[in-house]
């Protein structure tokens, strides 16, 4: 030790710095930040207390100097100490009826998962597409981002990923294109994994943004919608636009999904696969491996193949979560009279729809062989059925820290709405009032999306959308328009790791640099602003046609 050179202060301050960052910021995010809550303390201004617990957080949701889902604990602490919330009524909000919806649907996709079933779902769907490299691709955009729709979304990029390398590697044994950079091209340490081409890319790229937007579909595919509802709901409780399960899709899935994955498709096919340049060097990759579209097919045949016949457990599965669809959209649909309104069971909400289907597959036995022991004679099995859900599995898999995530962010809606931090902030932006409201939904969305890009979408959803109700008062708009949108392009940030799971997950999985999927997230972001925008002025008005005007019920919210 005694021969160890001492290190300079300047680099022994950067190597402190470098190592326990998030030490000094989780300490000095409160420090700096503390005049706001001396502020409110002497004035005894409860908006102001408010304001300082959720710059903290964002702090450190944006730092992560504490992981997200410790940070988002925060309001069970703090809002009852700064006298805006009782503890009974924060802790009541982690377990409310749209987070309960939530845990149930993450359940469902384990169950999927559990069975096998989404691997057949996704090989199936690619070999009826088509195994040319751009109709591979655009299989592979479609299956992910219906999967999307009902599993998680980073679910569905994790279970996406390994079906993309199987395929990339046999392109690479067979020579058909290029799967990885030279060299010369992306320089690698010795030891790290090859950088994937540009080909290669596209289709990492959009299995990930697939997933972002399949995701928006429907209630359960991603924490920001389920978010929004429970921050809309909590906020404007006598509001006549219900955000049920059938109403939600029937805005979302037209133009923010089937027309967004579309785009996404294009947009890739002409940045990563030379769409209308055949003659340069990725188009002629891609035109000699149209070309041997037949040993693509064989590939992707003999991996569905491998699956086996569809087993009495995956059949299960796929019926009761077709049962729970249709139990969903027909217990008041609103264009009909549905079976909750007909038995006279209003009270039933989704939760409970749900879960049922979660019990039922707890319930349900993988297979039925045990019917012959009933009345056969000895010997008899010694073995005990498994279920179709194995609770081991749900507890090992289960992202419980989600559940934690999502609470937190109710909870900070409604302190922000009993402090008056939402209303101030909200009325301070008054003066937008003076744009006319298309303008001002654009600029939710820009918000929305630009917020995002540095953050988790579920975060920034919390944070954002009690802000977006209380503008939408201020400047007599429909508090529907300046939410919703908002909430949908939120899950449209491409362009960072950090942005969204299904972004991180594939830039660890394939070693794709920060650079290149911020570029390859322009085109994609550009048509995430678009779409949300021309579907809440157009087809969001058929769907929510008390929309176009200021409500009444929103004059006294």
């Amino acid at each position: 030790m005694g021969d160890d050179k001492k290190l300079p202060p300047s680099r022994s301050m950067l190597s402190c710095c470098k190592f326990h960052w998030r030490g000094k910021v989780s300490i000095l995010a409160p420090l700096i930040t503390l005049p706001i809550l001396i502020h409110g303390l002497q004035h005894n201004r409860p908006e102001f207390k408010c304001i300082y617990l959720i710059v903290v957080m964002a702090i450190y949701w944006i730092t992560e100097c504490l992981p997200l889902y410790v940070t988002s604990l925060f309001p069970v602490i703090f809002l009852p100490l700064f006298g805006i919330l009782s503890s009974e009524r924060t802790c009541s909000l982690f377990f409310t009826n749209t987070l309960v919806m939530f845990i149930g649907g993450l359940v469902l996709a384990l169950a999927i998962e559990y069975s096998n079933l989404h691997k057949r779902i996704a090989l199936g769907t690619i070999l009826l597409v088509g195994c040319s490299p751009r109709r591979l691709h655009f299989g592979l955009i479609i299956v992910t981002s219906f999967l999307s729709m009902w599993i998680s979304n980073s679910a569905c990029t994790a279970m996406m990923c390994p079906i993309v390398k199987a395929i990339l590697n046999e392109m690479e044994a067979q020579k058909i294109f290029t799967v990885y950079m030279t060299q010369e091209e992306e320089p690698v340490e010795e030891g790290e994994p090859r950088h994937p081409s540009k080909i290669s890319m596209a289709f990492y790229f959009g299995t990930a943004y697939a997933s972002s937007i399949g995701g928006v579909g429907t209630l359960i595919g991603t924490g920001t919608n389920l978010t929004f509802k429970g921050i809309y709901e909590t906020r404007f409780p006598d509001s006549k636009e219900e955000i049920d399960f059938p109403i939600f899709m029937a805005y979302a899935v037209p133009i923010t999904v089937v027309v967004n994955v579309l785009m996404l498709y294009i947009s890739l096919q002409l940045t990563h696969m030379a769409l209308f340049r055949p003659n340069s060097k990725t188009g002629q990759e891609v035109k000699a491996a149209t070309a041997n579209k037949d040993l693509l097919h064989g590939v992707v045949k003999e991996n569905y193949k491998a699956l086996g016949k569809m087993t009495c457990h995956e059949v299960q599965v796929a019926s009761v979560f077709a049962l729970m669809v249709v139990l969903l959209f027909t217990v008041k649909p609103g264009f009909m009279t549905g079976w909750g309104e007909a038995l006279d069971l209003q009270a039933v909400q989704s939760s409970a729809i749900v879960f049922l289907s979660v019990v039922i597959l707890f319930a349900l036995p993988t297979q039925y062989t045990f019917f012959k022991y009933c009345c056969g004679s000895a010997p008899f099995t010694g073995r005990a059925m498994d279920a179709c859900l194995s609770w081991t599995f749900i507890h090992n898999n289960m992202p419980w820290g989600l559940c934690f995530l999502i609470g937190g962010g109710f909870a900070l809606a409604e302190g922000s709405k009993v402090s008056g931090m939402a209303k101030m902030l909200g009325e301070s932006m008054s003066f937008i009032q003076a744009f006319p409201r298309d303008v001002v939904i654009g600029v939710t969305i820009v918000m929305g999306i630009a917020c995002t890009a540095f953050s988790s979408n579920v975060a920034v959803c919390n944070i954002l959308t009690p802000v977006f109700c209380e503008m939408a008062l201020a400047v007599k708009i429909h508090p529907l328009l300046l939410t919703l949108p908002a909430t949908l392009a939120m899950s449209f940030a491409y362009h960072l790791p950090v942005s969204t799971p299904p972004n991180a997950i594939i830039s660890g999985y394939s070693n794709i640099k920060t650079k290149y999927m911020a570029v390859a997230g322009i085109l994609p972001t550009l048509w995430g602003i678009i779409l949300p925008w021309v579907n809440a002025v157009t087809w969001g008005m058929v769907v929510f046609p008390e929309s176009k005007s200021f409500p009444d019920w929103a004059k006294d919210a």
